[in-house]
């Protein structure tokens, strides 16, 4: 049976996959776990619980609330917040367990459920496979004066995100235009919020959710909305959030898109120069490009690959002491101001280093120079032996003398069909197509079922 948790929480359709019984007894499961584990020795426990504006958030929300209350944990519910704000709120309001029902950047249908512990990290692997162990099991719970309360936050976790967020920023956004694509989503009020109170002037779009239109047709899945609005207001720079506001893309005055490689090697570039990264190294995913790498290698400074999801990239960033890392599709951790990807942050700090350098987010973009990369998904072979494959392993090491230090193939096999992406980075679009087709032809002959 697959795990019911993915690198990123249980996420599904709403009301088939993630039911109101589901999320009830997820949430109930994860307090006994943590009880179970003495988390709540000495003291009684306290949970946050937010979510994104999807309409099926109301009924799970509700039943998480319950799950958790039926438990002897006392509620805070913010309502409608950035998953990155949950998580800042878990850190710092002294309680055992932080709650996000989101799909992120996932169409409207779907929701999710993800949980932070103490400190706002994401749980553990072993800690998720307990919770579904108990998920339905019968224990003792609590009664009477025991069972836990609900409280309704009435503005004030939004307003102490904001307050950090807008603390967090090195320098003032005054002088500065804006455009901020909300997606309708989580961040549709405190995004624009924070941005105006760094000093900077606002153009918002796509930030009245109703529900039913986060994700569809804008923010950061949907950049041409906002590379539009960028030049149409003749803004300096635009940012877009996905749903949840835990990732962010932004787009030059000219409207051109820079993606989360780039936006990383701004923002290493900039606290190397100030001594504020650790180690002077960047924690990247195996998907960022070539081009972010060799602009950090010119620069001097290390990067360090995980396998894709943020998750990875944080468990090393804790690891050993990193400060920054995070992932092309514009997750960006800064970790002495948040435990997770936050799009708001990444937004600030990316137009301070507009603001105090003076010149333009495409000047500074361009120290990363974006190899040309293709992508050819391979169906209907055995991903299993991709690794181990002699004719596969030969292929790949052919293709890699021909592209050198300018290129770089990688053979990625899908965790849950029988497919194999392979991707390949060279100096010109064409011998890019070149070597992804010869390996994708490779892949198909010798892993075909």
């Amino acid at each position: 049976m697959a795990r019911l948790f993915g690198t990123d929480g249980v996420r599904g359709r709403a009301n088939r996959d993630v039911t109101a019984e589901l999320a009830l007894d997820l949430s109930a499961a994860a307090a006994h776990v943590l009880a179970a584990s003495g988390a709540f020795a000495g003291h009684r426990p306290r949970a946050v619980v937010g979510r994104d504006p999807r309409i099926s958030g109301d009924f799970l929300s509700a039943a998480v609330c319950a799950g958790l209350a039926s438990s002897g944990v006392d509620v805070i519910d913010v309502g409608v917040l950035p998953t990155p704000g949950v998580a800042h709120l878990t850190a710092t309001l002294d309680v055992d367990l932080g709650v996000v029902l989101s799909a992120s950047h996932n169409p409207m249908p779907d929701n999710g459920i993800k949980f932070f512990s103490r400190g706002g990290h994401k749980l553990p692997d072993e800690v998720e496979d307990a919770i579904e162990s108990r998920l339905g099991e019968t224990w003792d719970r609590p009664t009477g004066a025991d069972v836990g309360r609900i409280s309704i936050d009435t503005g004030a976790a939004g307003d102490a995100y904001v307050e950090h967020l807008i603390n967090s920023v090195p320098h003032s956004l005054a002088g500065l235009r804006i455009a901020v694509d909300c997606a309708n989503g989580a961040a549709s009020e405190v995004g624009p919020v924070a941005l105006r109170g760094a000093g900077a002037e606002v153009i918002v779009i796509n930030a009245a959710p109703d529900g039913r239109n986060i994700n569809e047709g804008c923010g950061s899945t949907h950049p041409e909305v906002l590379q539009a609005a960028v030049v149409a207001a003749g803004a300096d720079l635009g940012v877009a959030f996905d749903g949840d506001a835990d990732r962010c893309l932004a787009v030059d005055h000219a409207g051109a898109l820079v993606d989360g490689d780039q936006i990383m090697g701004v923002l290493a570039l900039a606290m190397r120069a100030r001594g504020t990264l650790a180690a002077d190294t960047l924690v990247t995913t195996v998907m960022s490009n070539l081009g972010l790498r060799l602009a950090m290698r010119a620069a001097g400074i290390v990067t360090v690959e995980t396998a894709v999801g943020d998750r990875y990239v944080l468990e090393e960033m804790r690891g050993n002491g990193y400060s920054l890392g995070g992932e092309q599709s514009g997750h960006v951790i800064m970790s002495k101001f948040s435990t997770t990807g936050d799009g708001v942050l990444t937004a600030l700090h990316l137009a301070a280093e507009v603001a105090a350098s003076g010149r333009r987010l495409a000047d500074l973009a361009g120290t990363v120079q974006r190899l040309p990369q293709v992508l050819v998904n391979v169906p209907g072979v055995d991903r299993s032996r991709t690794a181990s494959d002699d004719g596969v392993r030969a292929a790949v090491a052919r293709a890699e003398a021909e592209l050198g230090e300018t290129g770089r193939v990688l053979l990625r096999p899908s965790g849950t069909e029988p497919l194999v992406r392979v991707m390949v980075e060279a100096s010109t679009p064409t011998l890019a197509r070149q070597v992804a087709d010869s390996l994708a032809d490779v892949v198909r002959e010798r892993l075909s079922l």
